[in-house]
């Protein structure tokens, strides 16, 4: 499939927009994607004809049930997930490992040990921190190679043993954009009885995720980085989400998924993540390849991000070689042309002579937006020895244009 690119912008209302006479370069992705127009209108006609709460008997709390139910249908084709009971929506990705880590620590033994990564944004990290502290655990660490940007597979295999409950690691990364080998994570926590606990936030807009082949037992990502609003979406095993004490009021049921989701669900935004899933699937484009194994809408979702990937494979090529030609400049991460497959589009560089936050400025004023800092990866950054500034950031997604790469780098070679 080639994608047409004219015909994904036109899709994208914020893409059009001038702002001081130019069409803004959206490089900020990592942080947050634009949206397409069908998630804006399903916030529209939510709000417009079902506004309801959930579980009432009249026509617009039916109408609020029924897209919820069909939400986490979507969902779980997304993730490819065993039932969509699994799927559970909140406030963010960080609030809901906040909720999942502290129920995980009321099962565990008082000697446990508690595995997470250098390479991993703070939110799989923080809470894990956050409970080993309550409770006088220990906390492991796995090292990555800064001169590669991957992960040390032999430094995991060290710091598992059989005190380990939680294995916390990150599936890309959004400071590196590294994909690690969740597969093999996944099967050296359980090999001594851990849970693995997988963070999909740079992920899921860039690579198709199928959690019964991973092997992971919980997932967490962020809807507003596939395309998608502002809330945060849990996956995990059926049996576990229902055994593990979920913190809740009450009265909310004590079924899963209800007995994760605290308080009132944001259900507009709910509908439009069901809208950016469907979005993502209607990239597969016309007569795509069959994938064998899978069937449906997860077949759809499935060749969609065969072609995404292969569109943005480009991109990334262009920006790791586009970087590597300017004087000065330093790139972290994987930078072999022949290993990205091991990485997404997402590229962190300084520039001799220039601060990051510098560099990022100059960007705005040519309404290319992207950042500089530690974007919540301090580990990432302590480890490569730019914890004082950081690094600036940019990374493509499938309707970023060749053109625009271009753009980019002519201003950073200029500067």
């Amino acid at each position: 499939m080639t994608f047409d690119i004219t015909e994904i912008r036109t899709k994208f209302p914020a893409l059009s927009q001038e702002i001081d006479g130019k069409q803004p370069i959206f490089l900020d992705n990592p942080a947050g994607t634009q949206v397409p127009q069908q998630v804006i209108d399903a916030v529209v006609h939510y709000f417009s004809r079902i506004n309801a709460n959930q579980g009432g008997v009249f026509a617009t709390s039916k109408a609020t049930d029924h897209m919820l139910y069909e939400a986490r249908q979507i969902v779980r084709d997304l993730f490819i997930a065993y039932r969509p009971e699994e799927i559970v929506f909140g406030p963010s990705m960080t609030a809901l490992n906040f909720n999942l880590s502290r129920a995980i620590a009321k099962t565990l033994p008082s000697d446990s040990e508690l595995v997470v990564t250098r390479m991993d944004h703070d939110a799989n990290i923080a809470p894990w921190l956050t409970i080993a502290e309550d409770n006088n655990w220990t906390v492991r660490w796995v090292d990555f190679a800064p001169e590669l940007g991957t992960l040390d597979m032999a430094s995991l295999d060290n710091v598992v043993n059989e005190k380990t409950k939680v294995v916390a690691a990150v599936h890309a990364s959004n400071a590196l954009g590294t994909i690690n080998p969740v597969k093999k994570i996944a099967e050296v926590a359980h090999s001594v009885g851990a849970y693995f606990v997988m963070d999909a936030v740079q992920s899921a807009p860039h690579v198709p995720i199928d959690v019964q082949e991973i092997g992971c037992d919980f997932l967490l990502c962020s809807a507003y980085k596939f395309f998608g609003p502002h809330i945060g979406i849990m996956w995990g095993k059926y049996d576990l989400l229902e055994s593990l004490p979920a913190y809740k009021v009450r009265p909310s049921k004590d079924t899963t998924p209800y007995r994760w989701e605290n308080g009132t669900l944001s259900f507009e935004t709910i509908a439009a993540t069901a809208e950016a899933i469907q979005y993502l699937e209607s990239l597969r484009g016309n007569n795509p390849e069959p994938i064998e194994g899978y069937g449906g809408r997860q077949l759809h979702l499935k060749q969609a991000f065969t072609a995404l990937q292969a569109y943005e494979t480009e991109l990334a090529e262009q920006l790791i070689t586009g970087l590597q030609a300017i004087n000065g400049v330093t790139l972290a991460g994987v930078t072999d042309l022949d290993k990205l497959d091991e990485r997404v589009a997402t590229v962190t560089f300084v520039k001799d002579g220039h601060t990051p936050q510098s560099i990022v400025e100059v960007l705005a004023q040519h309404q290319i937006f992207a950042w500089a800092g530690h974007y919540y990866a301090l580990e990432v950054m302590n480890r490569l020895g730019r914890e004082d500034d950081g690094m600036v950031r940019v990374g493509a997604v499938h309707y970023n244009t060749k053109n625009e790469i271009d753009t980019f780098l002519n201003v950073i070679n200029d500067l």
